[in-house]
């Protein structure tokens, strides 16, 4: 398999993910499955078992790393680890928007309110993780964030 077509079927997988997750968040039940099993815990899992195969294939003897930036661009020249690092954005952003949804309905938020939280998340990561933590915190006065004492247990 080229590195082009892995890098299409890795796509077409996290937006098949993303678009359940949102076509299912109308629904408590359909929801809690999806966004846990699915695409909170399966799709994501697969991305990084083939990021770090990807990764132990390709890394060995690569030029580049990770203690410059100039280094990081080296790394990224090569087609397998831009794939690779491609790969790591589907997976966390994917993860993080199923979180979202999870986290949205434990403390009662409008999954409409989240929607544009989930766009975000899937086209600009963490604008779209910043503005459902703000959303969150605002919408609950602050109950619901992450850590608060009120949602640890």
């Amino acid at each position: 398999m080229t590195a082009d077509s892995l890098f299409r079927l890795c796509n077409s997988t996290a937006l098949a993910g993303w678009l359940l997750l949102v076509v299912t968040g109308w629904s408590a039940r359909a929801s809690r499955l999806i966004s846990s099993l699915i695409t909170g815990l399966l799709v994501p899992a697969l991305l990084c078992a083939l990021y770090m195969a990807l990764v132990l294939s390709h890394w060995s003897g690569h030029k580049g790393g990770f203690d410059s930036l100039s280094n990081v661009m080296l790394l990224f020249t090569d087609r397998w680890m831009l794939l690779a690092g491609w790969i790591h954005y589907l997976a966390f952003d994917l993860f993080i928007g199923s979180w979202q949804v999870r986290d949205a309905r434990r403390n009662g938020l409008p999954f409409l309110l989240i929607v544009p939280c989930l766009l975000l998340t899937f086209l600009f990561g963490p604008i779209g993780l910043l503005l459902y933590l703000l959303l969150a915190g605002f919408v609950s006065r602050g109950k619901a964030w992450p850590g608060h004492p009120a949602v640890v247990t």
